[in-house]
């Protein structure tokens, strides 16, 4: 059974068979990088979802630790949380755009992968938003995550076949 939405979301799926979750966590702002973890966790715990955390330096990184991780471990769901804060460069765009451009593209790829990383203009912003009591954007990303899985394992049981079908089999 599904548990119940809040604020419009969508209810948490259920599963028949454990989830395993890995949160790929930029630390630069650590105060922010630990809520959102711990917004994660909640949410995966909620689900009934086992969560594992890994830090890697910055929000352009994770991507490439999703990916790597996507290709050789054997996690169900990727949860990626970090903060980007604007400065005086032209920084920001780049980071922001190129780390939500290598999730894309992890999922496309077939990666149910949950984007909490957050882009916003002053700490006071990014505070409010990872906050598990508030805007909850690492449960959020969780959830997402979550969801994404819940379609792959779904669609798994179901074939294609090869585009053609025996003579005797029907339309």
């Amino acid at each position: 059974m599904a548990t119940e939405a809040r604020d419009g979301a969508l209810a948490l799926p259920a599963f028949d068979r454990p989830v395993k979750l890995l949160i790929v966590a930029a630390p630069f702002y650590r105060a922010v990088a630990d809520s959102l973890v711990a917004g994660a966790r909640a949410m995966a715990e909620r689900a009934g979802a086992t969560a594992e955390v890994v830090e890697v330096p910055g929000a352009l990184e994770i991507p490439p630790a999703i990916g790597m991780a996507f290709r050789m471990a054997d996690h169900d769901g990727f949860v990626a949380l970090g903060c980007v804060i604007r400065g005086e460069t032209t920084h920001y765009e780049t980071v922001c755009a190129e780390s939500a451009r290598g999730l894309m593209h992890l999922g496309l790829m077939g990666a149910a992968v949950g984007n909490g990383i957050l882009t916003v203009e002053t700490m006071d912003q990014a505070v409010v938003r990872a906050d598990p009591a508030g805007m909850d954007k690492g449960g959020g990303a969780a959830a997402a995550a979550l969801h994404l899985v819940a379609l792959q394992r779904g669609w798994a049981r179901r074939s294609k076949g090869m585009g053609f079908r025996p003579a005797g089999e029907g339309a």
